[in-house]
């Protein structure tokens, strides 16, 4: 110790001691604990390895640019459930009257969430799993289990863009083959697809062109040759983009990220000088204000704000954990949490300017169809002109003219009215035909774009957009995996990424089966929802409550350089934990109450048909709940019975100037007395205690720090009795 050190200097005085402990450790050199008697983890010091760490902590990938970072966050959680999800989900639960619950749960939900798993990953810089283990190593699991439902989501998501790749490259052709029935001779004769016929060409080209479906999940039908290409292209891309971590798909994301919106803006100026665009908004912003008093909205607009932010995946730590400790996180999440909202917002404008220009197309073909029908009853005097009302011109009939007929003929002929088999043709029926995910993408906007100018153009622009926005979620959801996996086991990056996809594409052949679109709903339905929300529901109560709110919001405070509003502290500790809890469990009563099942395309009938699971898809899907559910409990089991270690033992802590002094500076006067030698503040012993070492793992370690976080990254003493006392 410096001779002219104070604590040399008290020795030799009678004067009355006033310092505090963080005064008189500010002056001293800083204590390599390796190579102190402080080594409470009685680890033989390696320098090699010691070497490695420091060099690691300084040497991790940074964004190139704050631009870059907040591109990738929105690329990953702005994805296809913001174009085919949230304007079913408008049209569904009251239209503009869903905003409103949707808004209050994002702001008491999604925000302070989205907060939380920014600000951890980048004050702990590693992935999920270094994350969770630093914070609770008894709820490791956390990190382990988001791995596995980025997995599984990965699976299917992925075959999403290929059929996206598929509608691409078809679409350079004109007219587009979607457009028309396909025609096939019967011997002599030349008759139209009889499957074809009785639904619409974009059905049939989606289910028997695209998917060459089976009737049923039972039917394997074997391998979709077309669909398996499309499957390694779409692979091989998301390859190419994480190759090199951050630096190769940092760079993709300024084009993946933004080409959306590019694409988004030119469809709403063309959607809204299409015939009928303004009625599809208007019947899309009309508030039912009803529908806000059902707690089924309420529930299924916290599932979106949910899976919207992609919380609980692992890739909003991932991208977070390469950020400057400085980084105002805070203002990240906000911006990217409205940035996603207003997206939701803007491509429901533009699916229902569209679908108003649709239902109008489908509206007049109405009309001309029962026309002819009325007309062939006045030929053969099933009806009498008389209930034809003088005005109405035939070759120029309106929808108000043939409604106006309708109803005269509704009221004249009420008894044997449904023999005529008449339609309505109503604007109101069509526009209330609710249509989500590959039904809106690939048939009810694929059938619109036809009847555009130009439609190849739309329909290369429409599917180039959803193969980037896929894309863009893919890369975030691969980096829930591969970050945290490098992060831990210290893998090749190139060697690991390139491996991953490679057993994925071979694990995915079963979605490009025949039958793989029954596979992919399951997965989407019961792979990620409840594992998910128990993870986040841990997540939030590993750092609230066995963290600390005030220990984790001082933390934030010397991160920022400010203090985060008194919200997230009540929303962190109470809100977003009850809230998350009333949605697992509605979550859970929607799986019992709704039968596990599917629509099946029957090719006989052209028709869906509702079917139930059968028993070995009903393991299947009970597997998959489990298996993502595993981690949290077999982690916590191990752990708690000593069957593994924590991982504190084997984690490394360096300790550098100025920052550990940063942390000691911190400490409250209530701490610094604990600091010392004891908890209670009246055990404390005199001020220069007479050395004492280390005496194993077993033993009761004079030295504890309450506030130091355990864990691989901390800066603090690790305790020497149980690492996580005080958690």
């Amino acid at each position: 110790m410096p001779k002219n050190s104070k604590v040399t200097q008290r020795e030799h005085s009678s004067e009355h001691v006033t310092e505090s402990v963080a005064d008189l450790l500010a002056h001293e050199e800083p204590v390599d604990y390796k190579r102190s008697v402080l080594n409470v983890t009685a680890e033989s010091w390696d320098k090699q390895k010691d070497a490695e760490d420091e060099a690691e902590a300084e040497n991790r990938p940074a964004w190139n640019s704050k631009l870059q970072y907040i591109l990738a966050q929105i690329g990953y959680s702005v994805g296809l459930g913001n174009v085919w999800r949230f304007p079913y989900l408008c049209q569904k639960n009251g239209g503009g009257a869903y905003l409103v619950p949707y808004l209050v749960l994002l702001v008491i939900i999604g925000l302070p969430l989205f907060f939380l798993e920014l600000a951890v990953g980048q004050r702990i810089r590693r992935g999920s799993i270094g994350v969770w283990n630093y914070i609770c190593p008894r709820l490791g699991g956390i990190g382990y289990a988001s791995c596995l439902v980025c997995f599984f989501v990965g699976l299917y998501y992925n075959v999403i863009i290929g059929w996206s790749i598929f509608y691409f490259f078809k679409s350079f052709q004109y007219p587009l083959p979607w457009s028309e029935c396909p025609i096939v001779k019967n011997g002599t004769l030349a008759v139209v697809e009889t499957e074809c016929e009785r639904s619409s060409a974009t059905t049939y080209f989606w289910y028997r062109e695209t998917l060459d479906i089976s009737n049923s999940i039972s039917e394997s039908g074997g391998l979709n040759w077309k669909m398996t290409l499309c499957l390694l292209v779409a692979w091989s891309l998301v390859g190419l983009a994480m190759i090199k971590g951050i630096q190769s798909s940092g760079k993709v994301m300024y084009f993946s990220s933004l080409f959306p919106y590019v694409v988004l803006v030119c469809f709403l100026v063309r959607g809204l000088l299409l015939r009928g665009a303004v009625d599809g908004i208007m019947h899309m912003f009309t508030p039912k204000l009803d529908k806000m008093l059902d707690p089924q909205v309420w529930r299924e607009a916290a599932t979106q704000v949910f899976f919207a932010l992609g919380l609980g995946f692992g890739g909003v730590i991932a991208f977070s954990s390469y950020n400057k400790q400085d980084n105002n996180c805070h203002f990240d999440a906000t911006l990217v949490s409205f940035i996603n909202f207003f997206t939701s917002v803007l491509a429901t404008l533009v699916v229902f300017a569209v679908l108003g220009f649709k239902a109008n197309i489908m509206n007049e073909k109405c009309v001309v169809e029962n026309a002819e029908k009325i007309l062939g009853y006045l030929n053969t005097n099933v009806l009498s002109h008389d209930l034809i009302p003088p005005h109405v011109n035939f070759s120029h009939l309106t929808a108000k003219d043939y409604n106006e007929m309708y109803r005269v003929i509704m009221t004249v002929k009420e008894g044997h009215f449904k023999e005529l088999g008449l339609d309505a043709c109503l604007l109101e029926d069509e526009l209330n035909k609710s249509v989500q995910g590959t039904g809106l993408a690939f048939i009810a906007f694929t059938e619109a774009m036809t009847h555009f100018p130009a439609s190849p153009f739309w329909s290369v622009m429409f599917f180039l957009m959803l193969i980037n926005l896929g894309l863009g979620s893919m890369i975030g959801t691969m980096s829930g995996i591969t970050t945290p996996i490098i992060d831990t086991f210290k893998v090749r990056k190139e060697v690991f990424t390139v491996g991953c996809c490679i057993f994925a594409f071979l694990v995915g052949l079963i979605f490009v089966q025949r039958s793989g679109n029954y596979f992919v709903t399951m997965f989407d339905d019961y792979s990620a929802t409840l594992p998910l929300t128990v993870v986040v529901i841990l997540e939030n109560i590993a750092v609230a409550w066995i963290y600390g709110t005030k220990k984790f919001m001082q933390e934030l405070t010397e991160m920022l350089g400010f203090r985060p509003y008194q919200f997230y502290y009540y929303t962190w500790k109470y809100v977003s934990p009850i809230c998350m809890a009333v949605l697992m469990t509605a979550s859970i009563i929607q799986l019992g109450v709704s039968p596990p099942g599917y629509s099946a395309w029957i090719r006989e009938e052209a028709a869906e048909k509702f079917l139930f699971y059968p028993t070995w898809a009903m393991a299947i899907l009970i597997s998959l709940i489990i298996l993502a559910s595993l981690p949290l409990p077999l982690v916590f089991i191990l752990r708690q019975f000593h069957l593994v270690s924590d991982g504190s033992n084997a984690l490394s802590v360096t300790y550098k100037k100025g920052r550990m002094m940063k942390d000691i500076s911190n400490l409250e006067d209530n701490d610094e007395t604990r600091f010392i030698l004891s908890k209670v503040p009246s055990e404390t012993p005199s001020p220069m205690p007479t050395h004492r070492s280390y005496l194993g793992p077993g033993s009761n370690s004079p030295m504890e720090m309450s506030n130091a976080p355990n864990g691989r990254y901390g800066s603090g003493y690790l305790l020497a009795s149980t690492p996580e006392s005080e958690l």
